[in-house]
């Protein structure tokens, strides 16, 4: 069993996209969305929910009003503005977006009056899709811990690959150079780095190649829209092939891609357009380099 991951250096690349014409053309592969922070692959996959889960992570502060005497130590302990003085006839709060969880009002609490259950900062789900089962998640609005969550939907992918007998996992990773891409490369088989032909993609496609040097996972650069600057694509080429990374293939400018997200379809399964066509032989190519199984006739 193997495992890609597909990064890129920043959002809007066109990432997800590419996973989910991938997606098309494996063979039944385990899917996983581990760009918990925004995930959009069930966008285009049309995922049916067979689980869910909550995703527990980390505590946060809860202040019992019988117990509290307002003598204000939390407050002046507080570095995150977290706790809010008391109004007339009231006591101390806090408020849980602002609570980082530390532990130090629950801990100098001369009334131990602060209560520190766990907090629930999102969900994940095992659905099916119709390219095969995929493990993805939903991050709440304004929770952290996302690279904990990113290992947990990795974990839950492989665990679910070994009862399903898949032969790959195929991850939709999130973007740029933090915890959470670190969560999802780590370990893996290689990371397929979509970049575009720009200046900041350029930059942000070596700060990738520096992540995946460092951790020493082969690296393989796909130049999607290409041809909106082909110097620059040229460029990234070269540099690429400095930083010990395989340029896969390039991808065209295509505007049936938008119209096949706008259907909630893939390319591959909306239009034989010049982008299909190129995916097409970018994933020969991938497959062929890392002897995974193809779909006869793709």
């Amino acid at each position: 069993m193997k495992e890609i991951v597909i990064i890129s250096g920043k959002g809007g690349t066109g990432k997800t996209s590419v996973t989910a014409a991938f997606a098309a053309l494996c063979n039944h592969a385990m899917l996983a969305d581990c760009d918990v922070d925004a995930a959009d692959l069930h966008l285009l996959l049309d995922p049916e929910i067979q689980q869910s889960h909550p995703f527990i992570s980390g505590h946060i502060a809860k202040i019992d009003g019988q117990r509290c005497i307002n003598c204000g130590k939390c407050f002046s302990l507080c570095r995150f503005d977290a706790i809010n003085p008391p109004q007339t006839n009231d006591k101390y709060t806090v408020t849980p977006s602002s609570c980082e969880g530390c532990g130090v009002c629950v801990h100098f609490c001369p009334e131990q009056a602060i209560e520190f259950p766990e907090r629930r900062c999102g969900e994940w789900y095992h659905s099916e899709t119709r390219f095969g089962p995929m493990i993805h998640a939903r991050l709440d609005i304004g929770a952290e811990n996302s690279g904990k969550l990113v290992s947990l939907v990795r974990q839950q992918a492989h665990k679910l690959a070994e009862d399903k007998q898949c032969q790959l996992i195929l991850v939709d990773g999130p973007p740029g150079i933090g915890c959470p891409v670190i969560a999802a490369t780590t370990g893996a088989d290689a990371v397929f780095v979509i970049t575009e032909p720009t200046y900041s993609g350029k930059h942000d496609l070596l700060r990738v190649l520096e992540l995946t040097k460092h951790f020493s996972i082969p690296a393989y650069v796909c130049i999607n829209k290409w041809d909106i600057n082909p110097s620059m694509a040229q460029e990234i080429q070269i540099s690429a092939a400095k930083n010990g990374a395989t340029l896969i293939g390039t991808i065209p400018y295509d505007s049936k891609i938008t119209s096949a997200q706008i259907a909630a379809k893939t390319i591959i399964e909306y239009d034989d357009s010049i982008s299909a066509l190129a995916i097409k032989e970018i994933w020969h190519n991938f497959a062929k380099a890392l002897n995974i199984e193809q779909n006869q006739g793709n």
